[in-house]
């Protein structure tokens, strides 16, 4: 009998360390993330992106300019890339009646999905990532955390096929 119950606490140990964490764990942790507040106006984002190993493969800065038009924002953003490269992309993002989020791009594949609760903001979309002259879609859960009215912390998860590909680190700051 005790070998049973042993065996069945470790199960439950293993099960319960695979446990993911949701949006909803951050639901009273403040201050509390309202999109149409924090990203209106003028932004600055300083970012890297890690490969799988943790070496950083690329460092970034991000000019953002957001506005809002009811349930409606623009997220203008220029990227400026360590290896001089650019890029732009503009989201659309769209309230929704539960006060989550849909966002579209011209690089996002469909729509992201964003839930909110408290002073974070998971997003889950495909981005179409152009790497030595081929796109890849790569899946990203994207979270946010607002720290306070002006400094919100950002950490991306990509994968593809269920397999970790590294990590996207940025810092915002608003004006």
């Amino acid at each position: 009998m005790k070998r049973i119950l042993s065996v069945c606490a470790g199960l439950l140990m293993l099960l319960s360390g695979c446990a993911s964490v949701e949006v909803s764990d951050y639901r009273t942790e403040e201050p509390a993330l309202d999109l149409r507040q924090y990203f209106n106006g003028k932004l600055d984002a300083w970012g890297m992106f890690q490969d799988r190993s943790g070496k950083v493969i690329k460092r970034f800065h991000v000019a953002m300019k957001a506005s809002w038009q009811g349930d409606v924002g623009t997220l203008d953003e220029d990227f400026t890339y360590s290896d001089g490269t650019t890029q732009k992309r503009i989201w659309t993002l769209t309230r929704q009646p539960d006060g989550n989020y849909i966002g579209r791009a011209a690089d996002v594949v469909g729509e992201a999905r964003g839930e909110l609760s408290g002073n974070a903001l998971r997003w889950r979309y495909v981005l179409a990532l152009p790497v030595d002259g081929k796109v890849y879609e790569v899946n990203f859960d994207d979270w946010m955390f607002l720290i306070d009215d002006k400094v919100m912390l950002n950490r991306s998860f990509m994968s593809k096929f269920g397999i970790d590909l590294g990590q996207v680190t940025l810092s915002f700051t608003k004006e």
